[in-house]
């Protein structure tokens, strides 16, 4: 069979295809369902493949282009969804003029006569926060398929190619795409109440079982040129460190074009709002911001300072300096060479001076990185890890985003995780090698403090992963 044959099947069985997705519109509801929650509404959106339009609309873009190479389906997609504009077209040739913020590839590539050249065409429509989205069945269920075709359980279809994992990845990044995460959804396709939420919304997420799901979701984004010079703000929570805030200045690296420094003073009772005043007549060359927080804890103290802040790139340097502040220029340089999105510290490969980290302190960040690295879908080793850099205007978006969570974060560590990952951020760990503090003592209470991160971990795989 050639790529006209599979052309000419696909339109000679218009309304088989028409029917076989009303037999399984849990399956396609599901789909709609996930996309949704991926793709943010409001959004520039493409899809391609687009058939009767349904999947493009449940995204609820701002601006929704469909393309398919079947006429009757284009067809089909414009009297369902006039709002939206449908083209007959062949996605490995492309002929559109302009930039999308999310592209869709649902159960597509499977069938497509040249993969490669398909993501190869992707590249005119892509800008550098573009991301794609595919689905793709797993492999895994590849004998069950054909055992129902040849039972006469399910009409037989053009012979699938047959693409692991590794296939797409490969061949994403052969035309300048990189993979950020992947996940498998659905074990049961039918609908029944009580077992779709024990199979599908419960087992169906458990790792190992996970690996079952029937549809794989890929989120992939462009690979671009590394940035300009940036402008830093340096965000320094504080509370009862007076004897860490002239060195915070002092071990700091300049880099980037401007850098500002936003010390951010949470009722302390050992002067350290004085101490931050002193450093800041002390250096008057450096670009030193002093404020008090309105409220109490890390997480206000770090989100009124990102208000303030001025520059492209936002960093949190915990006023412990137990993360050398001599490694913040690692952070910048991975956030301006595009190794990631959202650069996150990890204190645990290089060994630790003794007093740094107590034995349930590892425990608990151990937990937490496999915990986390699951609910993600991205590998995290270190969740609490306070050093945290990204770009102001993704801040700015998962701010705006917050509502999906909540405030739930005292601490503002697990909020800005939560958000990158809601917003498919790609995330990238710079390791550090953790010291003991020179002064003061931790503010950290293990048992409270690691019982509430426990109920914001929960939270947060609901949030994120059993829906």
């Amino acid at each position: 069979m050639n790529k006209e044959d599979i052309k000419a099947f696909y339109q000679d069985h218009l309304e088989q295809r028409l029917k076989k997705k009303k037999r399984n519109r849990f399956y396609h509801r599901q789909v709609e369902k996930n996309m949704a929650f991926i793709i943010p509404e409001g959004s520039k959106v493409l899809e391609l493949g687009c058939g009767d339009g349904d999947l493009l609309k449940s995204v609820a873009p701002s601006y929704g282009v469909g393309i398919d190479f079947v006429g009757g389906m284009v067809q089909r997609a414009r009297e369902r969804h006039p709002e939206l504009t449908f083209y007959q077209m062949d996605a490995e040739a492309l002929e559109l003029d302009e930039k999308f913020d999310y592209i869709i590839i649902s159960d597509l590539v499977g069938v497509l006569w040249d993969v490669q050249k398909m993501f190869r065409q992707l590249n005119k429509v892509v800008h550098p926060r573009t991301r794609l989205v595919m689905t793709y069945y797993n492999n895994i269920w590849e004998p069950v398929i054909k055992l129902g075709e040849f039972l006469g359980l399910k009409r037989k279809q053009p012979v699938h190619n047959w693409l692991t994992l590794k296939d797409l990845e490969n061949l994403l990044y052969l035309e300048n795409f990189q993979l950020i995460k992947h996940y498998n959804k659905l074990l049961f396709p039918k609908y029944i109440p009580l077992i779709h939420f024990i199979v599908n919304v419960f087992l169906g997420n458990l790792p190992l079982l996970n690996r079952l799901g029937i549809t794989r979701y890929m989120i992939a984004r462009p690979e671009v040129e590394p940035g300009r010079d940036y402008s830093v703000s340096i965000v320094v929570p504080a509370r009862n460190e007076k004897g860490n805030i002239e060195n915070a200045i002092r071990r700091t690296p300049s880099f980037g074009w401007h850098q500002e420094f936003i010390f951010m003073e949470g009722n302390s009772s050992d002067g350290t709002y004085r101490e931050m005043l002193r450093v800041q007549d002390q250096y008057p060359d450096v670009d030193i911001k002093v404020s008090r927080q309105s409220g109490k804890g890390k997480g206000n103290a770090v989100r009124e300072a990102f208000e303030q802040a001025g520059g492209d790139v936002l960093m949190i340097l915990d006023a412990d300096l137990t993360t050398p502040p001599e490694d913040m220029g690692k952070f910048y340089e991975a956030l301006k060479q595009n190794k990631g999105e959202f650069i996150n510290g990890c204190r645990l490969v290089y060994p630790m001076e003794k007093q740094a980290m107590r034995l349930l302190n590892r425990l608990g960040n151990k937990f937490f990185s496999f915990f986390f690295t699951h609910v993600l879908d991205q590998r995290i080793k270190d969740t609490l890890c306070g050093t945290k850099v990204l770009f102001k205007k993704d801040y700015e978006k998962i701010r705006d985003n917050r509502s999906y969570f909540g405030n739930f974060d005292p601490f503002g560590d697990f909020d800005l995780l939560f958000g990158a990952a809601k917003l498919n951020l790609k995330i990238t760990e710079i390791i550090v090698r953790y010291r003991s503090r020179e002064y003061g003592a931790t503010q950290i209470s293990r048992f409270r403090h690691g019982l509430l991160l426990l109920r914001m971990s929960a939270f947060a795989a609901r949030k994120l992963k059993f829906k």
